[in-house]
């Protein structure tokens, strides 16, 4: 950033090795707007004068900055130069010419079936037949076009469309339910568009709404698609190594972690299990066997003049949390008052404080997938083997108390840590979106009535549960993820909602928002969303102080 010419790569160097980058997103109601392709499209014939070569004007903001580095997440230097040979190199008369016969053959296709119940059979056998050598000549002109698309390197626009029907431009076509279902050339088209579209790198697919609902990371077991099959696989080729390369797993787990290694995964990011492989056993044995001597030691003294209070307050504090279906379940409270009783036995500078209570959950749902397939909410975990239920009780234990050494300031006395962070929060917020932080603070609305409970909790009463386990994917795999990285992550989840702040005219009116914001759908792709956001807030802000001032 040090002289113009370097501002165009400040976001993108090494964008191959930036985690959680957000990338196109492919589906077959929603394809990608491409400037380039579809202003040809629309306005072909009409160039646009040539621009006005000259120096940039230096940003004097923030957000000047930001609106002259918009291409800061893309996929990488290769796909602008797609789209600029698709820009160029593109036949529009060939897309046009193309997309009209479509239309046309379909508009006789529709008055034949309309007419099918009038003809004879025997007529009926000669327009299908016409029919068929209509759609044969058809598609050897398609498959003509779609070999010229492949030899030019359309852009990405051309090859979505591609997949979900054979029209060049689907806003070409009134309703994507007019497109004909299983002609030979959908499956041309199909073709053509899976060969592109693995020709360009880290393309996810579209989750269906249902996959996202249950979450398929978290809870139930849809089937897995083609790339979490892939990743999964190194996942696994990863973990089975003499020495697992922590570095590696961070990096592939900064996206997310299937469920079906996520146990062993999160207390090996956590610190808990060591990397070599032939020593794992022996410390599991060794940690689990030191935390039942903590309760053998310690818990008899819950009733005790000195720690009653801290005891009756975990009592309190564990049928407040969610899921209740399963925190209310005896044998879950009974896990979690000595996890929770122990931990602040050995943790006299802060002891008990309400909020670390909910920092037990995810571990404990995460380590219960070790032995279940089903949903863990509608659980019945008494149904656990004794020896299961002693192992998940010792590694959520020691893997909540890993979290907790790197935030404990945050539960000392008068809380200076949250105090810190949601003063940064602030500050940072006046930055990044200052319609919303002046909104704020016309109707006197202070951070620290909100955002005190985002910190305390690490968002886990603002998000599913579902969301909080991939959340904490990505904050296991990020340096200082839970004490630092979190910041953004609260910073880019206030900005998400600025609409509706903007919204309320009243303090009232903001503080119901911002203590029941709409999340209760929300599944991965959101999540996925609101990191990237929140890495893209931490690499602007975290090593640049001078973007703080005015």
């Amino acid at each position: 950033m040090s002289s113009d010419g370097n501002k165009k790569q400040f976001w993108k160097r090494n964008a191959a090795k930036v985690p959680g980058s957000i990338q196109h997103v492919y589906g077959a109601q929603h394809p990608p707007f491409d400037p380039l392709l579809h202003a040809n499209l629309i306005k072909a014939g009409n160039k646009p004068p040539p621009a006005t070569p000259g120096k940039p004007k230096k940003a004097t903001t923030f957000q000047e900055f930001e609106s002259i580095t918009s291409d800061a997440w893309d996929v990488g230097d290769d796909d602008d130069e797609l789209l600029a040979m698709a820009a160029q190199n593109l036949n529009i008369e060939v897309v046009m010419e193309t997309a009209n016969k479509v239309i046309e053959n379909h508009s006789k296709q529709q008055e034949r079936r309309r007419q099918d119940d009038t003809t004879e059979p025997g007529q009926g056998e000669e327009d299908a037949q016409e029919e068929v050598a209509a759609e044969e000549v058809e598609e050897e002109e398609e498959d003509e076009y779609l070999r010229v698309e492949e030899v030019e390197a359309i852009s990405p626009d051309a090859s979505f469309a591609s997949q979900g029907s054979p029209y060049a431009d689907s806003r070409l076509v009134k309703s994507h339910s007019e497109a004909p279902i299983g002609s030979p050339r959908d499956a041309a088209g199909e073709r053509a568009g899976l060969h592109k579209q693995r020709s360009l790198p880290h393309r996810p697919p579209v989750i269906p709404l249902v996959a996202r609902m249950a979450d398929q990371n978290t809870s139930g077991t849809p089937a897995m698609t083609e790339r979490e099959a892939s990743r999964l696989d190194k996942f696994k080729q990863l973990l089975a190594g003499p020495n697992t390369d922590l570095e590696e797993l961070r990096k592939l787990s900064w996206s997310g972690i299937p469920r079906q290694v996520r146990p062993i995964a999160w207390k090996l990011l956590s610190g808990y299990l060591p990397a070599n492989a032939e020593r794992r056993e022996s410390v599991l044995q060794r940690k689990r066997q030191e935390y039942f001597g903590f309760i053998q030691q310690y818990y008899d003294s819950r009733n005790d003049e000195h720690h009653q209070d801290t005891y009756r307050q975990i009592h309190i504090d564990i049928p407040r949390m969610n899921p209740e279906n399963l925190v209310l379940q005896p044998k879950v409270t009974e896990i979690f008052e000595r996890i929770l009783f122990i931990w602040a036995i050995r943790h006299p500078a802060s002891g008990y404080v309400q909020g670390i209570n909910d920092l037990v959950t995810p571990f404990f749902v995460v380590f219960v997938f070790e032995y279940i397939e089903e949903e863990v909410e509608n659980f019945d975990v008494s149904s656990l083997q004794e020896e299961a239920l002693r192992n998940i009780e010792a590694d959520s234990f020691w893997c909540m108390s890993k979290l907790l050494d790197g935030i404990q300031d945050n539960y000392t006395f008068a809380q200076p840590g949250i105090q810190r962070k949601v003063k940064a929060l602030e500050e940072l917020v006046s930055r990044i979106d200052e319609s919303v932080h002046r909104h704020m603070q016309q109707y006197e609305v202070e951070y620290l009535q909100f955002a005190f409970r985002w910190m305390n909790n690490l968002l886990m009463r603002e998000l599913p549960l579902r969301c909080t386990i991939r959340l904490w994917d990505t904050y296991q795999a990020e340096p200082e993820g839970f004490s630092h990285f979190h910041l953004y992550v609260c910073a880019a989840f206030l900005v998400r909602w600025r609409k509706e702040i903007l919204e309320e005219r009243d303090f009232q009116g903001l503080m119901i928002l911002l203590q029941n914001l709409p999340t209760m759908h929300w599944g991965n792709e959101e999540v996925s969303v609101l990191l990237a956001e929140a890495y893209r807030l931490k690499f602007a802000f975290a090593d640049a102080p001078n973007h703080y001032k005015r």
